[in-house]
């Protein structure tokens, strides 16, 4: 299978912290890519992250999150940093998040990645995030479809 590297420019937000404080410890980091299968579909996705988004600081295990969009694009999503799995877990399963990802389902392709840092860099983070969404560096796993999440 052939990576195709992807040019076009990303947008994120500004960092969103949660409740966990910022501190050189181990980490968990998640980074999520939707593609809509309609601009309009995009938008639906984007604003219903930023309503989440809101909810940030009131996140159990979270020490914080950037949204990310591509400018001309139907992609968005999120890298998200945790103390662990399970806090990345708990959110996953919590009902808001669960009525985002049911609105969606069947819309829109969605895949992820994680891994576990020793030391919280937010620009090492981000850096080794943007390797993915670019397509500068392969993901770990195939598309999920939303229709199977």
């Amino acid at each position: 299978m052939t990576t195709q590297r992807v040019t076009s420019r990303l947008l994120r937000t500004r960092w969103r912290a949660g409740p966990v404080p910022l501190a050189l410890c181990p980490v968990f980091v998640s980074v999520t890519d939707f593609t809509a299968t309609s601009q309009p579909q995009a938008g639906a996705i984007a604003l219903a992250g930023l309503r989440l988004r809101r909810t940030w600081p009131r996140t159990p295990g979270a020490l914080g999150m950037w949204l990310w969009a591509e400018v001309a694009g139907r992609r968005s999503g999120s890298v998200s940093v945790w103390r662990d799995e399970t806090a990345l877990r708990e959110f996953v399963g919590r009902p808001d998040h669960l009525a985002v990802v049911r609105a969606h389902r069947g819309r829109g392709t969605m895949r992820a990645a994680a891994w576990e840092a020793e030391d919280f860099d937010p620009d090492a983070v981000w850096r080794r995030a943007r390797t993915l969404l670019t397509g500068a560096t392969p993901w770990p796993q195939h598309f999920v479809r939303l229709a199977d999440a």
